[in-house]
């Protein structure tokens, strides 16, 4: 008897451990799909004709600062991820192309991460700034993301255009 009651006391300590492990992952992937819309919102703000603006010479542009992070988001999934490469849209429309490429990386990120096993986020990986965990670099997209769509904000407030409302989480 006391063999059975060890048994179910392990069996709800792993099923709490394992609510517990899934909540990191289920809040990332919730506020992913926020950003995702939010940096589309941003995207859209800006008329197709200033898609090419920067504030000074040595800044990206707007476009460059949304390829950026669709090519940084693609990086960093690829190599720590095992995501497949995105679709990639071969419109004219240097705007529509940019949305595109960035809802597929978008999507293709959240489909990887969902299917994430867990424990593969503890496991440490070599990067460039040192040894991170892939937890680091789940962090790490969200946060580049985040630094670059603040510029974006400011290019339309530049511009006298409104950004669309925060969405934080």
């Amino acid at each position: 008897m006391r063999n059975f009651f060890i048994l179910i006391i392990a069996v709800l300590s792993f099923s709490h451990i394992s609510a517990q492990e899934s909540l990191y992952k289920k809040v990332w992937l919730e506020k992913w799909q926020n950003s995702k819309n939010y940096l589309i919102a941003i995207a859209e703000q800006m008329p197709d004709s200033m898609y090419n603006y920067k504030p000074t010479e040595r800044e990206m542009s707007f476009a460059e600062q949304l390829e950026h992070i669709n090519g940084n988001m693609e990086w960093l999934a690829t190599t720590y991820f095992d995501k497949k490469e995105a679709e990639v849209s071969t419109s004219a429309n240097p705007k529509k192309r940019i949305i595109a490429n960035l809802e597929s990386s978008f999507d293709q990120i959240q489909e990887t991460i969902k299917s994430y096993p867990e424990n593969k986020l503890e496991e440490s990986v070599d990067f460039f700034a040192g040894e991170k965990s892939r937890l680091q670099i789940l962090n790490l997209l969200q946060d580049h993301i985040t630094h670059h769509r603040g510029q974006l904000i400011v290019y339309l407030n530049l511009n006298d255009i409104k950004p669309p409302r925060y969405t934080g989480w």
